[in-house]
């Protein structure tokens, strides 16, 4: 009997993904972008990696400021748009975070917009996690920008509806078994959807345990986009800056 794909594979590659986030800000994550790298003032010939760069937006914005990017993403649709834009220092791959990816290569590696936590079983996250440190130089830093999780928690709401290109998203969220589920139900064209998101609920203390296991020191954590201090009850993000 073959296994069900993995909630990730089906719907980021899903046509309806990028619909419903359409209005997502994208200037509030180009200033996030600006301001991560006036602070870390990575040196012109560093190599980025993107990692879990969806369509490849953002690995751009970084390529258009002078560095060498590359963007990596399980979504097989998502790398074939982002390929449009690829050149001498900007190239793309499909590929899952799971496994390394090319060993000691890069100088920063960026996970930005809660891109983590999406597998089941909790130990997947440090495989994840090794994977990612192995593709790191010695001495080079690992960004993790992740939702701050109990505060999310807090303000849950557990429902909404959403209309994007004439299409009403009904969106229920929950907390269930460690994780962040939301659910996502719409029609298009006479045919009812439903897609399930599923983000492990990986707390502050929890985070500091993986970066422990895989031997990453936290330089920095921030709390928000402009890079303001992090605290742990009013802040929106978890940003940490990591050193190998």
């Amino acid at each position: 009997m073959a296994q069900a794909p993995d909630w990730f594979s089906t719907w980021f590659d899903s046509p309806y993904y990028h619909i419903l986030y359409r209005s997502r800000d994208v200037k509030e994550a180009q200033r996030f972008m600006d301001n991560l790298i006036d602070h870390l003032h990575p040196k012109p010939h560093y190599r980025i990696m993107d990692l879990a760069c969806g369509k490849g937006r953002f690995a751009l914005y970084l390529n258009q400021k002078g560095y060498d990017v590359t963007g990596i993403d399980l979504s097989a649709n998502s790398i074939a748009y982002a390929r449009q834009f690829e050149n001498e220092r900007l190239h793309f791959f499909v590929h899952d975070m799971r496994n390394i990816f090319e060993a000691g290569g890069f100088d920063l590696v960026l996970n930005l917009f809660t891109s983590f936590g999406y597998f089941d079983v909790d130990y997947e996250n440090v495989v994840a996690l090794q994977a990612t440190v192995a593709s790191i130089k010695y001495g080079g830093k690992l960004v993790i920008d992740f939702m701050n999780t109990e505060r999310v928690i807090e303000r849950l709401v557990a429902e909404e509806t959403k209309v994007e290109e004439g299409i009403s998203f009904h969106i229920t969220r929950k907390l269930e078994k460690g994780f962040i589920v939301k659910t996502i139900q719409f029609q298009d064209q006479g045919q009812e959807f439903e897609f399930v998101e599923r983000v492990r609920a990986i707390c502050y203390h929890e985070f500091l345990e993986y970066f422990q296991m895989v031997h990453l020191r936290v330089a920095e954590v921030f709390g928000d986009y402009d890079l303001g201090p992090f605290d742990l009850e009013k802040s929106e993000r978890m940003i940490f800056v990591l050193k190998k």
